[in-house]
């Protein structure tokens, strides 16, 4: 998707129904400068707001997409293209949260051990030895949530017997057994246990 494209295409038809930035952002319950950022290519509308905003604008989510009107000659073949770019741009922001897990945790385990070697080896008072433990545990947890957290929701797990792929809950996440990205996990489609994989792509 051309953001630029997308960006000049929101301005044009936010002038063609009379309305500035502020009063756009004021119907869509956003700041004026998250408006900016769209009719300039720096960023693309959410898509909690998206539907709001054609609404708003008087067009379709597929002329939104493509950054023009789309005829009804070329409709569903726009469709298809916007939504095959719409699962690539899931599967690249995907890798980058995975990415992001492995730098995180690094990072967390290395200050977790230097808190705890500073609470452990550091001459200082029994209390503020005390509020370092405490803080390292509390950090411990704070990364463990947010590695997990992104473990649930990028890309996909697949099931060992049906190869059906799918989010699973945080709950699931948090008390399966597993090996590095492989959780032993029950399929929601085939109600099986297995040790499954974790998948950036759903085809």
């Amino acid at each position: 998707m051309d953001q630029i494209k997308i960006g000049k295409f929101i301005a044009v038809c936010r002038k063609k129904e009379n309305l500035t930035q502020a009063q756009l952002a004021e119907k869509l319950n956003i700041t004026d400068r998250a408006v900016s950022k769209w009719e300039t290519g720096k960023a693309m509308p959410d898509s909690s707001i998206m539907l709001e905003l054609c609404d708003v604008l008087r067009i379709t989510v597929n002329d939104l997409l493509s950054g023009e009107v789309v005829s009804m000659d070329n409709y569903n073949k726009e469709s298809e293209k916007n939504l095959m770019e719409m699962v690539k741009q899931k599967e690249k922001a995907d890798e980058r949260l995975l990415a992001t897990e492995t730098v995180l945790g690094a990072v967390g385990i290395i200050l977790c051990l230097a808190i705890i070697f500073v609470a452990c080896y550091v001459p200082m008072t029994d209390w503020l030895r005390i509020v370092l433990f405490c803080i390292g545990f509390i950090f411990i947890f704070v990364i463990a949530f947010c590695l997990l957290k992104i473990e649930q929701v990028a890309g996909y797990y697949e099931c060992k017997h049906c190869h059906h792929k799918y989010v699973p809950t945080y709950n699931a996440v948090l008390w399966a057994m597993h090996t590095g990205r492989t959780r032993y996990m029950k399929c929601p489609e085939c109600n099986k246990m297995s040790w499954q994989k974790k998948v950036i792509s759903k085809e």
